[in-house]
């Protein structure tokens, strides 16, 4: 460990202010990833006086269950000038921002290599607690106060261009799902002269989906799809079968309504022989079928692999595909509420299979704008992903200071 390494406790102290007059109000929760969200807890009748007041650049932290999470939960009030916190959670603040800046600790607070520390030095049986002896203990670099604000400069750059195209692929979110609406669901798209085709006179015939325009068709997702498959796991127990980078392998936790660009995991060669598992290709529409996430849709766009909770549903082209996954997002709700099953809910491949879906007209697949939305999203998060590596490169720079 380098000389200019310090121990957190000689740059922070305790805050214990009690919201005893009941003047504040925003009461906030703590999240393992290291964030204040407005609080959900029901509090009819609960005594607030006794609540911790924190004030804009205060910290509070949970030391408990660390080892369990793997993380340690702190993080530094920015949005709030001031709110109240359960009174389990340590409220501390920099002693002297002149030596040490709240933004600059917040940061080494985020590395991975703090989270670890902090896993070590819990105790406590199953949940693993961390003294508060122990986490002051814990040890930083202290640059000056001009590096200091130069690295937080750096770091903000990144984490400002990362919101900013989380705000746009949002608001493309947003963008896709009307123009959707309004083709397909109001069928106001374009006629022959440009002009709303429902409201301008387009003929409409009754379909078991209800009116559709004339020429159009209700099918089922097998009719855009030139194959459906689920997945496989290779055994855990073979070591061989995992942590090689020869083909990815997607969770269904990785699914949720979302351009899929990479996996967590890898499985091997032999891996993937020993079992039921598929390489999907690109523009493959993957739905979760069991559990908490059954229904959540993902759009992949690399060859990969899934687990059996995984349907695939490889399109005919990346047109099909894109109005797949939107006719799919619109109807989320629904089939989810008809998942099934024992312990956990349950979709089957044939149930997805079969599902009924309007067929338009080829020349509306074939001008659909919404590929063009995807297509800027993937650019975006791909960006985002990009960025965060850099962010994290940031972070772990910070040990050499």
């Amino acid at each position: 460990m380098q000389n200019n390494y310090k121990p957190i406790g000689k740059y922070i102290r305790l805050v214990d202010r009690r919201n005893a007059d009941l003047t504040t109000k925003t009461l906030l929760g703590l999240t393992v990833s290291k964030q204040f969200i407005p609080s959900v807890a029901n509090i009819i009748g609960t005594d607030m006086a006794n609540y911790k007041v924190i004030s804009r650049n205060q910290f509070a932290c949970s030391t408990m269950q660390v080892r369990r999470d793997k993380k340690m939960p702190v993080a530094l009030l920015k949005d709030w000038d001031a709110a109240i916190i359960s009174p389990a959670y340590p409220v501390f603040e920099v002693v002297d921002e002149q030596v040490l800046l709240p933004d600059y600790l917040m940061m080494w607070f985020s590395r991975t290599e703090f989270d670890r520390e902090a896993c070590f030095h819990a105790i406590g049986g199953v949940r693993g607690s961390l003294e508060w002896e122990d986490f002051c203990n814990m040890r930083l670099p202290v640059p000056s106060i001009e590096k200091q604000r130069a690295i937080i400069a750096e770091y903000n750059v990144i984490k400002d261009r990362i919101t900013l195209n989380n705000r746009l692929i949002q608001k493309l979110e947003e963008t896709a799902k009307a123009i959707y609406n309004h083709w397909f669901v109001d069928f106001e798209f374009p006629d022959k002269q440009g002009k709303p085709y429902k409201s301008n006179g387009g003929e409409m015939i009754n379909s078991e989906l209800g009116p559709i325009p004339k020429g159009w068709k209700v099918g089922t997702v097998k009719d855009y799809c030139v194959e459906i498959k689920s997945g496989g796991t290779p055994s855990r127990e073979i070591a061989n079968y995992w942590n090689r980078q020869d083909i990815p392998w997607l969770k269904t936790g990785e699914i949720h309504n979302n351009i899929l660009i990479q996996s967590e995991e890898f499985i091997s060669q032999s891996g993937y022989d020993s079992s039921s598992a598929k390489i999907l290709p690109k523009d493959t529409i993957l739905m979760a079928m069991y559990g908490a996430t059954a229904g959540q849709l993902g759009i992949l766009k690399f060859e990969a692999s899934t687990n059996q909770a995984c349907c695939g549903m490889i399109c005919k082209n990346q047109l099909y595909a894109s109005f797949l996954y939107y006719y799919l997002l619109k109807n989320q709700q629904y089939i989810k509420s008809q998942a099934i099953g024992g312990a956990q809910d349950n979709l089957s491949k044939n149930f997805i299979e079969s599902f009924p879906i309007l067929i338009p007209t080829n020349y509306l697949i074939e001008n659909y704008v919404l590929k063009k939305l995807i297509d800027y999203t993937e650019v975006l998060t791909i960006e985002i992903k990009f960025l965060e590596n850099l962010e994290t490169l940031i972070l772990t720079k910070m040990s050499n200071q």
